[in-house]
């Protein structure tokens, strides 16, 4: 599991570089699970730990589905990167973009730096991938940052009231028609959570429209909706989502979205809201490690997790194409980083004393997804179950995943009161008013490029 608090002081720190002869430098690109990790795991070792990231925090993505749809707030699931790791004097926090990456001269270039190492970990993740479509991101955005998540949070409340506003006649536009492409977890998740919103919230507060009419359609190009689990959870899962009254639509191939709506397998479907959640491809920075890449873009690893041919340079998380003894590639899930991001530290810490670094093996703890209230389905080892005790389950554990007492506190309290409640409490729309007529779009206001997921 992660570090429970940021709270806790680290025995005795190490003094930062500047204060005795240099040290070797561990680069870190990357604040998520794994690099966080091997960043914390690196606290006593006398090394200096140079963390950059294009955000100033650190994002459980497992929730963002949850402040898209108005569950939680943003910075119920973020944490600072540098509040994180302040009690750490051997780590630098950079705020910047990486924009490559020399092998040869063993040089990390940012915006507005670069800055040698000794050792190298690459944990930049993933970034959303239309399949050779990227006209579609304007009018599907991915789930992969908060800017998506609030940007799309916002547009959700937003075409509930421009439906009052229009009152009879909206839900013929698609206003009221939400399509989630993908039927993975967050596919899944996501659409679950826009019913619910819709049929246990906004339904007590429009007086024209009816929002529990509003129509969710889960797409996905399989024959199964969350294909990673057991066949019969899987079917679970989509029963109890249609039960929910979400269309699952499956073997189900999209083949234009635009401002109006999505084309799906010849048939059109009018909806003013789209969310991508189809699939991911590795972050450009892959490319400029001069390696060959796997179909999804990811670097195939060593079983120490090193580079081929490189042992100064580790990849790791959901950019690392790592393969079980049983010849399956470890999902990008958030236990599989962290668990890397630890191992990989250790790893460091051999290579110099001089001893044989040890491959990665992955403890897999099981695995879970909710579909709703008192919905959900896990795997753990052999034991396969589903309704409330995987549902309770899954609250436990990512509460325990998430970094910090307050965040925990914050969204145990969210939940509790979306519970008995049934309301959400992140449903403030704050920028400033948008031009109103036609079609709403997910990025009117901001730059594509400036949005685009990481």
């Amino acid at each position: 599991m992660p570090q429970a608090t940021t709270s806790e002081r680290d025995d005795v720190p190490i003094p930062p570089a500047e204060t005795q002869k240099r040290r070797p430098c561990v680069v870190i690109v990357g604040g998520g699970f794994g690099g966080l990790n091997a960043a914390r795991s690196l606290r006593r070792a006398p090394v200096d730990v140079f963390l950059i990231d294009r955000h100033n925090h650190h994002l459980f993505q497992p929730l963002l589905y949850q402040v898209a749809t108005a569950g939680l707030s943003a910075d119920d699931i973020a944490s600072p990167i540098r509040e994180v790791v302040r009690h750490q004097q051997n780590v630098q926090v950079m705020l910047g973009e990486v924009t490559s990456i020399d092998r040869q001269a063993q040089m990390v270039r940012y915006e507005g730096g670069e800055v040698h190492y000794d050792f190298l970990v690459v944990a930049a993740g993933m970034q959303t991938n239309y399949f050779g479509n990227p006209q579609w991101e304007a009018q599907a955005p991915g789930l992969k940052t908060l800017r998506d998540a609030l940007t799309c949070r916002r547009h959700i409340l937003e075409v509930f009231e421009q439906a009052e506003r229009e009152g009879e006649g909206s839900e013929g536009r698609g206003l009221l028609t939400f399509v989630v492409v993908g039927a993975g977890a967050t596919g899944v998740e996501t659409a679950g959570a826009i019913r619910e919103i819709a049929y246990q919230v906004m339904v007590k507060d429009f007086r024209r429209i009816d929002p529990s009419r509003a129509r969710v359609v889960l797409l996905d190009a399989g024959s199964r909706v969350l294909s990673s689990y057991d066949e019969e959870l899987s079917d679970r899962a989509r029963r109890d989502l249609e039960k929910m009254g979400v269309e699952v639509r499956l073997n189900a191939m999209v083949e234009a979205i635009d401002e109006e709506g999505v084309t799906v397998n010849g048939e059109r479907i009018a909806a003013r809201t789209v969310v991508w959640a189809a699939g991911v491809k590795g972050s450009p920075l892959a490319q400029t490690l001069n390696v060959e890449l796997d179909r999804m873009g990811r670097v195939t690893v060593n079983p120490d997790l090193s580079m081929p041919q490189d042992d100064r340079v580790f990849v790791i998380g959901d950019l690392a194409h790592f393969e079980s003894e049983d010849g399956q590639v470890l999902p990008g899930l958030a236990p599989v980083a962290v668990q890397q991001g630890k191992h990989v530290a250790d790893n460091i810490k051999r290579a110099m004393e001089g001893r044989a670094m040890e491959p990665f093996s992955y403890w897999d703890r099981g695995k879970m997804a909710t579909i709703g209230r008192a919905k959900a389905i896990a795997e753990i080892g052999n034991w396969k179950f589903g309704g409330l005790m995987a549902w309770l389950a899954w609250l436990f554990v990512h509460l325990l995943f998430l970094i910090g007492f307050r965040n925990r506190a914050f969204v145990l309290m969210g939940w509790i009161f979306a519970y008995v409640g049934m309301r959400r409490s992140a449903r403030l729309i704050v920028d400033p008013p948008r031009e109103r007529a036609g079609a709403l779009n997910f990025w009117q206001g901001f730059g594509v490029d400036e949005v685009r997921a990481e």
